[in-house]
């Protein structure tokens, strides 16, 4: 993690030079520490190089798109959080990024104000527990802050920052039925412009990651028309 006075390391990407300078000279002006690059293989050179604290990522880049960006850097282990740019106003496209591992979007033309505070929401849902609470343990769930680690039934489970969030509000609150406005408010830290179907989408994903095995009984439920719980063994019927 970044360590210097400025509030965080991050790097923003996009090919546009105007709103690459904006953005950046604004950021810095936000009390940020700003590395940028111009392109997705730049982008991949200054993640390694610089080791951000969180990124800002244009899905349409000229070379790689951010989604596939994203990709290879959590398939590299590098699992800081992304806030995408788009010029599409479209919850499919949302959850399509969201799903790579992205953690937030802001949809251009965006206010700079807007960028700034999700950054900041972002980067406060995903920093870590106190030491005391880094270990969260249901059942043969194990959640690990500070190594940012899953297993279940000690089989390492990849999660994204923001699923990870999902997955211990989730674990800190077991047997207890969470509305979708909980989760919003507790996970994303604002209502996604009212748009419940991107928890309905995150649990669906969590769903395959952490109750892929059959022979295992699920620990994700959903009370229709309420929201959804994570339950343990000695709650079950």
């Amino acid at each position: 993690m970044n360590t210097k006075t400025t509030e965080a390391k991050l790097l923003v990407v996009d090919d546009e030079p105007n709103i690459l300078e904006l953005l950046a000279t604004s950021l810095r002006f936000a009390g940020f520490e700003v590395v940028t690059a111009a392109n997705g293989r730049d982008a991949l050179l200054k993640a390694e190089a610089e080791d951000p604290d969180l990124a800002v990522l244009d899905v349409m880049l000229p070379d790689i798109d951010g989604f596939s960006v994203t990709r290879k850097l959590r398939a590299a282990g590098r699992h800081f959080p992304i806030l995408f740019l788009t010029a599409k106003d479209d919850t499919d496209d949302k959850v399509a990024g969201l799903t790579v591992g992205g953690d937030d979007y802001v949809t251009k033309p965006f206010s700079l104000d807007e960028v700034v505070a999700r950054i900041r929401a972002v980067l406060r849902r995903t920093q870590p527990l106190e030491e005391e609470d880094s270990r969260l343990k249901v059942d043969d769930l194990v959640l690990d802050d500070d190594a940012h680690e899953v297993f279940r039934d000690g089989r390492e489970i990849d999660l994204s920052p923001t699923e990870f969030k999902l997955l211990r509000y989730l674990m800190l609150n077991p047997n207890r039925v969470l509305s979708k406005a909980q989760i919003l408010d507790h996970v994303w830290e604002y209502d996604f412009n009212g748009d419940a179907s991107i928890v309905e989408s995150y649990i669906s994903y969590l769903r395959r990651k952490i109750d892929n095995d059959p022979d295992q009984p699920s620990l994700i439920h959903t009370k229709r028309g309420v929201g959804y719980l994570l339950r343990s063994a000695n709650k079950r019927h």
